[in-house]
């Protein structure tokens, strides 16, 4: 029986996460083939039943808009993605019947993982553009590296129900703010995390770049095509580091490997460089 996995969303053409789990399969001789598959949140519903009635299916991997909408059609969510209630990973169990469906978010694992990789261990002052399910997600990392309360900014506050229920879940302390207000609490913060879509964070550069001010802290933007963007220049010309998306998009795609191949422990150093190198990003330093 051929095995499978894919990536869901819409858009989806830009996705890297299939050249990211093929080159793990392939190295893992693990024999699943990976798709990018286009499915709106309308189409969502017709999708999983499609699927549940094929052999084969190891894993989904969720990305936008699909993140909470995925709520719906699985059977279990377990983890962190029961307490954000954002799901980007389906695992597919058998059960002897069927599959079983189940929902985790490996988001939050990536988002630690990338900002430990760029050298943060701490952050004491947080800012996260953006307010939708990755936001909701970035809240857990920064819990779990420390940060009890995070300042959001985003262009529409009436659509963070998501991320103000999970902050309210984790404990955390949540300051909403409109996008249009960001740059100077922005180019202050400790750790910022920018959720935001592809050039949406323009013009917030343009605004931290006419503060004429240091950006002394870490900037992790998840967007990642195109690259550099122009918040990750300005924030590089004011002396700050940047952790690329890509980095972000490694580091959860290293746990959905896991979860769809079945054999966590061989998931090894070597198995990331060969995901690195599809990606172009430089190998690790094990």
């Amino acid at each position: 029986m051929s095995l499978r996995a894919a990536v869901l969303g819409h858009p989806i053409g830009h996705s890297k996460s299939p050249a990211l789990h093929l080159a793990a399969y392939g190295r893992l001789d693990a024999g699943i083939s990976y798709t990018a598959i286009d499915v709106t949140e309308e189409l969502l519903p017709s999708f999983m039943r499609q699927i549940r009635n094929q052999p084969g299916w190891r894993g989904l991997s969720v990305t936008m808009p699909l993140k909470t909408a995925m709520l719906d059609h699985v059977d279990e969510v377990r983890g962190v993605a029961r307490t954000l209630g954002v799901v980007n990973t389906v695992t597919f169990e058998d059960t002897g019947n069927g599959s079983r469906a189940v929902g985790s978010n490996t988001d939050v694992a990536g988002i630690v993982n990338a900002l430990r990789h760029g050298g943060t261990r701490t952050a004491p002052s947080a800012v996260i553009l953006g307010g939708g399910g990755t936001a909701a997600s970035a809240v857990a990392a920064l819990q779990e590296l420390g940060t009890s309360s995070v300042k959001i900014f985003v262009r529409d506050a009436s659509r963070t129900g998501d991320v103000r229920a999970a902050a309210d879940s984790l404990g955390v302390a949540l300051e909403i703010g409109p996008l249009g207000a960001a740059a100077r609490p922005t180019a202050e913060a400790d750790v910022v995390i920018s959720t935001l879509p592809p050039r949406a964070a323009d013009g917030l550069a343009a605004e931290i770049a006419a503060l004429k001010t240091s950006t002394p802290g870490v900037l992790l933007d998840v967007a990642y095509d195109p690259w550099p963007s122009l918040l990750a220049s300005v924030w590089q010309a004011g002396g700050g580091r940047v952790v690329p998306g890509l980095e972000m998009l490694l580091y959860q795609a290293v746990e959905q490997v896991r979860l769809f191949s079945r054999r966590g422990e061989d998931v090894n150093a070597a198995v990331i460089d060969v995901m690195c190198d599809a990606v172009g990003l430089a190998r690790r330093a094990l």
